[in-house]
């Protein structure tokens, strides 16, 4: 079985390549991800209007029912034998509230439920369904859940080579928006070259490299039964910065930086004597704040730039020969606006 095309959507330029691959050992793979919280309001991608609940009747039997849990990859009968997280809720009280009154990492667990209704959540990595049951006293002891589940690995690129360790993590998006054009996170601080379960659907990933604002977005498509491999190629380069007395000096410690583009956009805001961002390609302005004072330089990143940006700071008054020298607040250029000093951490 091949896999058809990807639909992707970047929003920055980027080489970004996308294999599904019809992979019927997928399901056998460890789960790499872990389960989401227990929530029996997990919106659920529930099976169609009409199947969402099963009555499981038992003939001939008494006592208390036993029901065998089953999760399918897709509707073609495809079994998940390990990776999955049951559990198995009653709604109980005055209030309707959900009491947990089963749980099991068995991959087709047998459970011994009392005649009723309840709600059963079937977790496979960030894949899952939520759907209702009724346990009878008689009948066939078999319930299967068809997740429609399908995997996401991303691979990540920087300089066109793989990535250094621990420098790129992703987060990932559903394609569905609230109110507030907003979209709900499903997992965040990937990890490259992992396998994600995921329900099939469109998602939005969010590929950062560094603590700033070189970062890539794309739209992937995840099917059922495949697993869909991404490969991004990052750009940036890396700066670190020092305020000093004059050129080549030591830094100062205890100083606040603050990285803006051409337009006064904060960046990036952080604090110490030597800090080092990754940065997109481009023009920047670094600010340095200390002992009272603003003290400026403007730089540009290029592609696979390693490099340090001093900013001289100056005893007195403005001083334009200064190479690297700012000015001393408050005098400000009117080409370039006023500096933040409400510092954050990002």
């Amino acid at each position: 079985m091949h896999a058809s095309p990807v639909s992707l959507a970047l929003s920055l330029a980027l080489a970004l390549v996308v294999v599904p691959v019809a992979t019927p050992a997928m399901a056998e793979q460890p789960i790499l991800d872990g389960p989401p919280a227990p929530n029996v309001d997990i919106p659920a991608r529930q099976a169609p209007k009409g199947a969402n609940t099963t009555v499981i009747e038992r003939a001939g039997k008494t006592g208390t029912p036993a029901v065998r849990l089953v999760a399918l990859l897709t509707g073609d009968g495809q079994q998940i034998d390990r990776g999955l997280v049951w559990r198995v809720f009653q709604t109980s009280g005055p209030n309707g509230k959900a009491k947990l009154v089963a749980e099991s990492h068995d991959a087709s667990p047998s459970m011994k439920l009392h005649p009723g209704d309840y709600t059963v959540n079937a977790a496979f990595g960030r894949a899952n369904l939520t759907r209702k049951i009724t346990v009878r006293a008689d009948g066939p002891p078999y319930e299967a859940f068809i997740l429609n589940a399908g995997g996401l690995r991303l691979a990540a690129l920087v300089g066109g080579k793989p990535a250094p360790p621990n420098s790129i993590s992703y987060s990932i998006f559903t394609d569905d928006r609230d109110q507030f054009d907003n979209r709900a996170a499903v997992l965040n601080g990937a990890k490259p070259n992992l396998i994600i379960r995921l329900n099939s659907g469109i998602y939005r990933i969010v590929s950062q490299y560094g603590d700033a604002n070189a970062r890539i977005e794309a739209d992937v498509t995840v099917e059922a039964g495949k697993l869909t491999e991404t490969t991004i190629s990052h750009t940036g380069g890396k700066a670190t910065f020092k305020l000093v007395a004059r050129s080549g000096g030591e830094a100062m410690p205890d100083t606040r930086w603050s990285v803006q583009t051409a337009d006064g956009d904060i960046v990036k805001e952080s604090v110490g004597a030597l800090p080092t961002h990754v940065l997109a390609p481009g023009k920047y302005v670094v600010v340095a704040s200390s002992g009272g004072h603003l003290y400026r330089n403007t730089f540009e990143i290029h592609d696979g730039d390693v490099k340090d940006v001093e900013v001289i700071r100056t005893a007195g008054a403005y001083e334009p020969e200064s190479v690297g020298a700012s000015d001393i607040a408050p005098t400000t250029p009117s080409d370039f606006p006023e500096p933040t000093l409400d510092f954050k951490s990002r």
